[in-house]
């Protein structure tokens, strides 16, 4: 395998001493995951990462990068040592981005990043080698672990970038230098850190700031705020693409949902085009406007774009249907919507859509098991109890709730459409398998803090135990 970093490379890069002489085929940060000839990052997070570098080299990490020598490593241990881990890190991020000959693209909204930034990594994979990370890395350390690993021969690179105060943005983008970059959508989150919607549109569109001399700008050209992301991105870049329902340049004309399929009417560079995702969701048609005019903005293939789309399904946590079978024999099953991985107002709605046109089977119901949306400031309360007008909850048929916030909510809801409410996500893990019926449609979705995954694994065990008792039926 083709070395990522040698060892001189990542000294020159750091300004690091080398102890050892070796090759890094990887970055990690996190030993749970390392793999052999990964270079181990030993990041201050959480837990200090010095901690668990004896345990990373065991593990057959290449070296690893320290500010100090751990207790307990031999005068044999592979090492960089640096005056700061985390500065080191964007070193190497810094100095993997000025190597590449890659159009690198960034992405940022307050909802959709990961999911748009999957999306673009399928679509551009068609085209040539595309780098992004596997997970949600967007913040100060993930960044440049995601450029760090860029590999030099990489064509295309797709970068995420998130925050959670004002400030984060710009230095971040600044780091990635994209080509392109965009913003899906402004939306209520973050509040805590803001005082206004306003106010987190100036922090997304300061994306823009790190754009490359002649860089194209998309944004969503249906918010309160897209006048703010207009004007910011017109100061920095060459092209402005809106993308959107009022999309002047990408023109999300129609969207129709069903159990398993969006299709999606479209005008892109004022060509109609129409194309099928195999996952539902009014969401992931805006999404994939994104991604398609990106794909034209590059000089690439739509029809391409859109085929190498068409399979493409959301990931873990994020929105992905699967079937439970509770009893093999008469395939009795409940069907889980497991959007558990992140919550705010706009993306609750999204998910509620999405139930709300799925098709029960025989007496199953309808059901939105809804977590704590973090993060929202003091008018959280207000936004949770909102949730109870929006459209799709007429088609629900019962809403559990889950936390102090989503009491609100349960208490808005009319008694018909109220379920069990707990305090904790451990509570609702161990009552909700006792309450469901075959049949059942169930949508898991919370904020990833509220750890409502919990009550996704308690589902998933049904099934595995199901799986169980027909290979052993004692």
């Amino acid at each position: 395998m083709t070395p990522l970093w040698t060892a001189t490379e990542a000294a020159a890069t750091t300004g690091g001493t080398v102890r050892g002489d070796w090759q890094a085929t990887g970055v990690s940060i996190d030993t749970r995951t390392l793999q052999p000839g990964d270079l181990f990052v030993a990041l201050k997070a959480a837990r200090d990462g010095h901690d668990f570098v004896a345990q990373a080299l065991e593990k057959g990490a290449a070296a690893a990068m320290v500010s100090h020598l751990p207790e307990g490593l031999t005068e044999e241990a592979r090492l960089l040592v640096v005056g700061d881990v985390q500065a080191g890190l964007e070193a190497l991020g810094r100095a993997a981005r000025a190597r590449t000959g890659a159009t690198v693209i960034a992405v940022t909204g307050s909802v959709g990043k990961t999911t748009t930034k999957e999306m673009l990594r399928t679509a551009l994979s068609a085209f040539g080698p595309t780098h992004a990370a596997e997970a949600s890395y967007n913040n100060h350390w993930g960044v440049p672990l995601t450029l760090a690993r860029m590999p030099a021969d990489a064509d295309y690179a797709v970068i995420e970038i998130g925050m959670n105060h004002p400030g984060e943005i710009a230095p971040l983008s600044r780091l990635a230098r994209p080509h392109v970059a965009m913003v899906t959508t402004v939306a209520a989150v973050h509040l805590e850190a803001f005082d206004a919607v306003a106010g987190i549109a100036r922090e997304k569109a300061a994306i823009f700031a790190g754009l490359e001399p002649g860089g194209t700008a998309l944004i969503n050209a249906d918010l309160d705020t897209t006048p703010i992301l207009r004007d910011i991105a017109k100061a920095h870049a060459a092209r402005v693409i809106e993308v959107g329902q009022d999309g002047r340049d990408a023109r999300l004309v129609a969207v129709t949902l069903d159990d398993e399929t969006t299709i999606v009417q479209a005008g892109i560079d004022g060509e109609a085009i129409l194309f099928k995702l195999a996952a539902p969701g009014r969401h992931l048609a805006l999404n994939a406007c994104f991604v398609l005019a990106t794909v034209a903005a590059l000089g690439r293939d739509v029809t391409r774009a859109m085929l190498a789309l068409g399979p493409w399904q959301p990931g873990t946590g994020r929105g992905r249907r699967e079937r439970i079978v509770l009893n093999p024999t008469d395939e009795q099953a409940i069907d889980l919507i497991d959007d558990a991985f992140n919550a705010s107002p706009t993306s609750v709605a999204a998910s509620l859509e999405v139930l709300a046109a799925a098709t029960r089977q025989g007496k199953g119901r309808r059901i939105a098991v809804l977590g704590d949306m973090l993060e929202l400031g003091p008018g959280a309360p207000d936004l949770h109890a909102g949730l109870a007008a929006l459209a799709a909850m007429e088609q629900i048929d019962l809403v559990y709730t889950c936390g102090p916030l989503m009491a609100h909510l349960g208490a808005a809801l009319p008694a018909a459409r109220r379920g069990l409410h707990t305090a904790t996500a451990e509570d609702m893990a161990k009552a909700l398998p006792g309450l469901l019926w075959p049949g059942d449609i169930v949508l898991v979705k919370s904020s990833k803090g509220t750890k409502l995954s919990l009550v996704v694994d308690g589902l998933r065990k049904l099934g595995q135990a199901a799986r169980q008792t027909r290979k052993d039926p004692r």
